[in-house]
């Protein structure tokens, strides 16, 4: 087990001081850098010392249930990019963020479900009963809280993009897997649980520095999905949904978030990825939210 450390300040690094164990790696970032760094660092590390047959991805809040692994393990070998567990919530429910789709752009039923029928997000995103059927359903991307990567899949398609900080980097990722003809499967045989939320107040995200990552890394996952040749009609249709985000929060919130977006916005059109993230906090006035 590989731990990317991310400069945390709770605790956990003193605690995993104190773990002697062989099997664990832990590696210390000086700075935060999100997620998206945290997973492209520790695939880097797993396969220079170890270069297993398989990698495992999963956020410091997510866990595998009981039998997951051998759930895994009994169904190779395996052809394709990458299988991805069902993620439900420790009360059973399923986690709507992780819950796996296929590209509308890339299937035409899909798209005329999405847009033409105004199916919206049920019709891209895989049902309820896929999570209790007994076997894999091929899809185009997914979330990297229990995703396993195959190795061939990994060199043929490099690392996770570790710039994106949080949100996004798991989409674009596998993405990239489907778009190079490694196929990602759905199995909701391999089941783990997801601890987490994000607070809404209306649209908003909370705590603010959220969103700047959030709406920045959508154009590069738009831009991939899409396509060159709808990607700039579609961002001109959200582009002013995205601008006018807010609209609930009292004028001062409402004023530092919608900057946020055209922050982020002004960053995505210029390709900028290297604004630190004690910058972002800054801006969101929430210093003290890490």
């Amino acid at each position: 087990m590989v731990v990317i450390e991310n400069g945390s300040t709770d605790g956990t690094r003193e605690w995993l001081h104190e773990q002697h164990d062989d099997r664990l790696t832990v590696l210390e970032q000086a700075v935060n850098g999100g997620g998206a760094q945290g997973f492209e660092t520790g695939l880097r590390e797993a396969r220079a010392r170890f270069d297993p047959d398989w990698y495992l991805l999963m956020d410091d809040d997510a866990r595998p249930m009981p039998g997951a692994v051998a759930a895994f393990r009994a169904t190779l070998p395996r052809p394709g990019g990458a299988v991805l567990a069902a993620v439900h919530f420790p009360d059973g429910a399923i986690c709507e963020m992780n819950r796996p789709w296929r590209n509308p752009f890339w299937h035409w039923d899909v798209f005329r479900d999405t847009f033409l029928r105004l199916g919206g997000r049920r019709a891209f995103h895989i049902p309820d009963a896929a999570f209790h059927a007994s076997t894999p359903l091929p899809i185009d991307g997914g979330s990297f809280v229990g995703l396993f990567l195959l190795r061939a899949a990994l060199e043929r398609c490099g690392y996770p993009d570790g710039r994106m900080f949080i949100y996004g980097d798991d989409v674009h990722y596998t993405l990239r897997l489907a778009r190079a003809g490694l196929p990602n499967a759905f199995d909701p045989r391999v089941r783990f649980e997801h601890e987490c939320a994000t607070a809404l107040h209306g649209a908003a995200m909370r705590p603010f520095w959220k969103t700047y990552y959030h709406h920045r890394n959508l154009f590069r996952v738009y831009r991939l999905a899409v396509g060159p040749l709808l990607f700039w009609p579609l961002m001109l249709m959200l582009l002013p949904r995205w601008l006018t985000k807010g609209g609930a929060l009292p004028p001062a919130e409402r004023q530092t978030y919608r900057a946020l977006i055209r922050l982020a916005v002004g960053d995505a059109l210029r390709g900028r990825f290297d604004r630190t993230h004690a910058d972002v906090l800054a801006r969101a006035q929430e210093a003290g939210q890490a």
